[in-house]
C-alpha cells in the first residue's frame, strides 16, 4: 500500500509535504528547495522540463514554456480574456469552449500541464520517502468552481494520483495554523493572496473542529496582475525613449517579466528599487540597455484599482460570513503576495484591525495543511473535523428564465438539498432541469454545469406534477444532481463531470498517456543510471591499466583497451543494448577487479 501526500498546486509555485517522522513537512526538490516552480518548458525532442529546470529553460525559450497554468484550468475561452494577455504561449479555443494551451504545432489541455507537474512532485515525494505514492489531497482556491476542481481531479488521475480530497487552501491553510492549537476555541480569518488567485475564508476553530463560516475571492487577481503592472510602465518608459516595443520581443519581454517579479519582492523591503537589463534590445546605433527606477507609491498607485478590488473582497466577506473583528479574531496571511506592504495595508483597514499574524509561512502553510489532512485521512492523525462551505451559488433554471437557488454560497458541504417544482404548462411529459453555478438573477448570465431532461412524466394540468430535485455535494466541493418523478418514482441523475472540458474518452486517453510519459521518464532514468555506472567502469578501467601496465601482457592489454574503447563508443552513441552487454561481457570474463 502506497503513501499520501499533501500538494499545494499554486500558480506561481507548488509544493509537496508529508507526514515524516511524525511531522507534516515540506520536501525539498532537486534545487534544494521547499517551492518548485509551477512552470513546464519543452526541449526540441517535445521532453517537457519541470520546475527550476524549465524556468532556466525559458529564459531563452519563452515560446515553449507554460507557466500560470492554473488561471486556465476548467476555464472557457470567453472567461480568460484578460489572463490569455499576461502569457507569451497562445491560448486557443472558441468562446464558450474549454481553453488549450498550444506550443508549437501542439496543443495541451490546461490538465495535462498540471499532471506533468503533479508528477514531478509525486517523484520528489517518493524520492524522499523511499516508497510508492499513491494518493494525495490537492488544494484548490476556494472559489474554484465545479469545472475547475474536476479539472484539478482529471489531472492527479493523469499523474497517477488518487485525490483522497480536495481541499481549499484558506482552509487547509488554516489547519496547517490552528492544528496544533485546535482544542482552544478562535475564530481567524485566511487572506489567501497567491500568484493567480485572491481567496479569503472565515472560519471558527473548536475542540478539534474547522468549521468555515464563509469563503469569497477572485479568481481572476493575483501577483501576476501586480507584476504586469510594473512590465507596463518600464516597457512604456522605455518606449517613449527608444521608440522600441519590448513586448513584442517574447525573450526581451521574459526578461523584462523576471526583472518585474524582482522588483515586486524587493518593494516590499525598500521604498525604490532599480531595475537593470542590459543589452534588452538593439537598434541602429547597437545594443540599448534598459534602466528603471521604480518608487513603491509609484507602483502602488499604478495598481490602486487591483488594492481596491482586495478591499472590496474584504468587505464582502464580512457581509457574507457575518463575522465581526474582536479579541478572539486573528487575520492570517497566506500566499507570497501578502508580503506586499499596501496589500497588508489593505486587509487591515478591510477589517479594522492592526492585529495580522504573519507567524505562518506563507509559501509553505497550504501545504502543510494538505499534508495534514493526508495524514488524518489516512489515519495516521486523529481528532480533527473540517467542515467547509460551497463556494458558489447553485440551481436550476426557472420557468420564464429565471433562476432558482437550491444550496446559495457557503452552504456547509458535504450536504443534500431538495426542492420540489411542478411543471409550467399543461400535459407536459418531459422536463429540461439546467443546472447553474453563480449569483446572477437571470439564468443566461450564470454558468451551466449541466443539462438534463426528466422525461415520460403522466400528462396532468400545470402544477400537478411533483418533481423533486436534489443536489448532492461532496466534501471536494462536486455536485450530482437527481430529478425525480414522486407520483411515478422515475429519476434520472447526472454527476457535473462534463464541467472541465473533458469527455471520458478523451480522459481515459490522456491517462494512458501520462503512464506512457512516466515509463519513458523510468526507462530514461535507468539509462541514464547504466550510463553514469559504465562511465564509472570505463574510467575504473582506464586508471587500473595505467597502475598496473608493468603486470599486463601486450595481448591482455590489448584487450582491455578495446573493452575500454567499445564501451566509451557505446555510451557515446547511447546505446544502452551494447552497453548492458558489454558490462555484463565484464562481469563474467574479467572479474570485479576489472570492473572497478
Amino acid at each position: 500500500m502506497g503513501v499520501s501526500i499533501g500538494i499545494d498546486l499554486g500558480t506561481t509555485n507548488s509544493v509537496v509535504t508529508a507526514l515524516m517522522d511524525g511531522q507534516v513537512v515540506p520536501i525539498r526538490n532537486s534545487a534544494g528547495t521547499h517551492t518548485m516552480p509551477s512552470i513546464v518548458s519543452f526541449m526540441s525532442d517535445g521532453q517537457p522540463l519541470v520546475g527550476h529546470a524549465a524556468k532556466n529553460h525559458q529564459i531563452t525559450s519563452p515560446e515553449s514554456t507554460i507557466y500560470s497554468v492554473k488561471r486556465f484550468m476548467g476555464r472557457r475561452h470567453a472567461e480568460v480574456r484578460t489572463e490569455e494577455k499576461l502569457v507569451p504561449y497562445e491560448v486557443v479555443g472558441k468562446p464558450s469552449e474549454l481553453v488549450k494551451l498550444r506550443i508549437g504545432k501542439k496543443l495541451y489541455t490546461p490538465q495535462e500541464i498540471s499532471a506533468i507537474i503533479l508528477e514531478e512532485l509525486k517523484q520528489m515525494a517518493e524520492n524522499a520517502l523511499g516508497d510508492i505514492v499513491t494518493d494525495s489531497v490537492i488544494t484548490v482556491p476556494a472559489y474554484f468552481n465545479d469545472a475547475q476542481r474536476q479539472a484539478t481531479k482529471e489531472a492527479a488521475a493523469i499523474a497517477g494520483l488518487n485525490v483522497r480530497r480536495i481541499i481549499n487552501e484558506p482552509t487547509a491553510a488554516a489547519l496547517a495554523y490552528g492544528f496544533e492549537k485546535c482544542m482552544m476555541k478562535r475564530r481567524v480569518i485566511v487572506v489567501d493572496f497567491g500568484g493567480g488567485t485572491l481567496d479569503l475564508s472565515a472560519m471558527e476553530i473548536d475542540n478539534g473542529r474547522f468549521e468555515v463560516l464563509g469563503v469569497h475571492g477572485n479568481t481572476h487577481l493575483g501577483g501576476d496582475d501586480f507584476d504586469q503592472r510594473i512590465i507596463d510602465i518600464v516597457a512604456d518608459d522605455f518606449f517613449r525613449k527608444e521608440r522600441i516595443e519590448l513586448r513584442d520581443d517574447p525573450m526581451a519581454l521574459q526578461r523584462l517579466k523576471d526583472a518585474a517579479q524582482r522588483a515586486k519582492i524587493e518593494l516590499s523591503g525598500m521604498e525604490q528599487t532599480e531595475i537593470s537589463l542590459p543589452y534588452i534590445a538593439v537598434n541602429g546605433r547597437g545594443a540599448v540597455h534598459l534602466q528603471y527606477t521604480l518608487r513603491r507609491d509609484v507602483f502602488e498607485g499604478v495598481c490602486a484599482d487591483l488594492l481596491e478590488s482586495i478591499g472590496s473582497c474584504c468587505k464582502e466577506l464580512r457581509h457574507n460570513s457575518g463575522v465581526g473583528v474582536g479579541p478572539n479574531m486573528e487575520i492570517i496571511l497566506v500566499g507570497g503576495s501578502t508580503r506586499m506592504p499596501a496589500v497588508r495595508r489593505i486587509v487591515s483597514e478591510s477589517f479594522a484591525t492592526k492585529q495580522l499574524n504573519k507567524s505562518v509561512n506563507p509559501d509553505e502553510v497550504v501545504g502543510v495543511g494538505a499534508g495534514t489532512l493526508a495524514a488524518v485521512l489516512s489515519g495516521q492523525v486523529r481528532n480533527v473535523n473540517l467542515m467547509d462551505v460551497t463556494s458558489q451559488t447553485l440551481g436550476v433554471e426557472s420557468a420564464g428564465g429565471g433562476v432558482s437557488v437550491i444550496a446559495p454560497k457557503n452552504t456547509p458541504i458535504p450536504t443534500t438539498v431538495r426542492k420540489v417544482y411542478s411543471t409550467p404548462k399543461d400535459n407536459q411529459t418531459s422536463v429540461p432541469i439546467n443546472v447553474l453555478e453563480g449569483d446572477a438573477l437571470v439564468a443566461k448570465a450564470n454558468r451551466t454545469l449541466g443539462l438534463f431532461r426528466l422525461k415520460n412524466i403522466p400528462k396532468a394540468k400545470r402544477g400537478v406534477p411533483k418533481i423533486e430535485v436534489c443536489f448532492a455535494i461532496d466534501a471536494d466541493g462536486i455536485l450530482s444532481v437527481t430529478a425525480t418523478d414522486m407520483h411515478t418514482q422515475k429519476s434520472q441523475r447526472v454527476v457535473i463531470q462534463g464541467g472541465s472540458g473533458l469527455d471520458e474518452k478523451d480522459h481515459e486517453q490522456l491517462v494512458r498517456q501520462g503512464e506512457s510519459r512516466r515509463e519513458g521518464l523510468k526507462a530514461r532514468r535507468r539509462s541514464m543510471d547504466l550510463r553514469s555506472h559504465a562511465e564509472g567502469v570505463a574510467i575504473n578501467m582506464q586508471s587500473w591499466v595505467m597502475h598496473n601496465e608493468e603486470y599486463i601482457g601486450s595481448t591482455r592489454k590489448a584487450e582491455i583497451k578495446d573493452v575500454i574503447q567499445r564501451l566509451r563508443k557505446a555510451i557515446e552513441q547511447n546505446n544502452v543494448t551494447k552497453m548492458r552487454k558489454i558490462l555484463l561481457e565484464l562481469d563474467a570474463e574479467m572479474g570485479d577487479k576489472l570492473a572497478g
